[in-house]
């Protein structure tokens, strides 16, 4: 069996919203076995529970981003890249303060996350850590787009398969499978960046969204070419984001999933509702101990983040 993982000690980080341009103050602490992630909004007074726990049960948004809400009315946007940086290291506790309304974006990907994890040191608690077996399929459908969570084909872990389709030629279609380990996330998913198109700024402005958005934190699109001049940090960077989207979504579940996940088209609102129909299906899946792990990450362990 695997056993949970926490942090060693305290982190912080700050940054902008990429959605409320907010500039926000982010205090990551170890929390003990079988806490989960949850976020703490420090800037909220005056409520009975200003504590939001990472899970499905939690979501109440899920436009351009993942949002949480509490039963005080208590909300949390764009937790799915710090999501998808626990769940890609290991990270099963942790205590996330922020003063803010929103998880900071950083440079639009997880690398940023990671490295911060990994400064404060991965360290092992004594509870075994418990996945969730997918035993039967179990699929949902958004117009054209899909997802499904298949028994798994021999990988102990979740194996991603995830295929996008953009008109503009810059994207077009891209397919990419991986199977999850932290190796496999911190070389191929955490450094992708979230993207957007020119064309849809103004749109999303006048809804408030993308306020704090620009080239420093997301890549750009516009009428096939990439405009950030740096480039992409991979040829398909955009089926990768996507991948970190899944991986932080997923992890809503409450626990690491061992199954197949094969989506067409993901976003946000499919991933949910796949992580809903999962949870209320109690049958197509069971609850085991995770095998234990060949090694432990350490704090030391280089990260590479510049751009490919």
């Amino acid at each position: 069996m695997r056993l949970q993982q926490t942090i060693a000690g305290p982190a912080v980080c700050a940054g902008v919203g990429v959605h409320s341009g907010a500039h926000v103050r982010m205090v990551l602490s170890p929390a003990p076995e079988d806490t989960g992630i949850v976020f703490v909004r420090t800037d909220v007074r005056g409520v009975s529970n200003n504590a939001i726990a990472g899970h499905a049960d939690s979501v109440s948004q899920t436009r351009n981003c993942t949002t949480i809400r509490n039963g005080a009315g208590v909300e949390l946007a764009t937790v799915e890249h710090l999501m998808s940086a626990c769940a890609g290291l290991g990270i099963d506790n942790l205590i996330v303060e922020v003063d803010g309304p929103e998880v900071p974006i950083l440079d639009g990907s997880s690398a940023q996350f990671v490295q911060v994890l990994l400064n404060a040191g991965v360290r092992q608690q004594s509870k075994p850590q418990r996945v969730i077996r997918i035993l039967e399929p179990i699929e949902v459908r958004m117009g054209s787009k899909s997802a499904a969570l298949l028994p798994s084909e021999g990988h102990d872990g979740l194996d991603i398969d995830v295929t996008i389709r953009f008109a503009d030629p810059a994207i077009g279609t891209q397919r990419r499978r991986v199977h999850l380990t932290p190796e496999s996330f911190l070389s191929d998913i955490a450094d992708a960046r979230t993207f957007g198109f020119l064309a849809d700024v103004e749109t999303m402005r006048a809804a408030g969204l993308g306020l704090g958005a620009s080239m420093a934190n997301a890549v750009v699109v516009d009428s096939g070419r990439v405009v950030n001049p740096e480039g992409l940090r991979f040829d398909d960077e955009f089926v990768r984001h996507k991948m970190l989207d899944a991986v932080g979504d997923l992890s809503l579940a409450g626990a690491p999933i061992c199954g197949r996940f094969v989506a067409d088209q993901p976003g946000h609102a499919l991933n949910a509702r796949l992580v809903r129909a999962l949870l209320d299906t109690p049958e197509a899946w069971c609850w085991e101990d995770g095998e234990a792990a060949e090694t432990t990450l350490e704090a030391e362990r280089p990260l590479a983040v510049a751009a490919r």
